[in-house]
């Protein structure tokens, strides 16, 4: 099972990686960097915080799946493989926003979804026996 929650741990990285990519852009202002982030006219600055937000979006709910799935007594070897597969498709799904990919975002985001999907219903299942 620890390869999961080293893929939680990964998952609760990416909106911090996500934002980096923002702000390490020429301008950047540490004094207010919100402000700085709404106020910015670069697409990629949009972008990447867009990508930062959406991480943090769904972070929880595979964080919860992980801990559901565990304390049901789900197979470890699926939870691991869901694990996996939600950080990949989730790393895709910022690199895909920031490089600007809306169909290729949007498929990578529907496969982290129905892992996170797929963690809830086997846990349920798994406590329903």
């Amino acid at each position: 099972m620890s390869t999961a929650y080293w893929c939680v741990l990964i998952a609760a990285l990416l909106p911090y990686l996500w934002i980096a990519v923002a702000k390490a852009r020429p301008g950047y202002n540490n004094r207010n960097p919100r402000a700085w982030v709404a106020k910015s006219d670069n697409y990629l600055v949009q972008r990447a915080n867009a990508a930062h937000l959406n991480a943090f979006e769904s972070f929880a709910p595979f964080a919860a799946g992980v801990v559901l799935a565990q304390l049901a007594g789900v197979e470890a070897a699926t939870v691991n493989a869901l694990s996996i597969a939600f950080v990949v498709f989730r790393v895709l799904h910022g690199v895909l926003y920031v490089g600007d990919k809306p169909l290729l975002r949007s498929l990578s985001w529907l496969g982290g979804f129905a892992c996170v999907a797929a963690l809830i219903v086997l846990a349920a299942l798994a406590a329903g026996r």
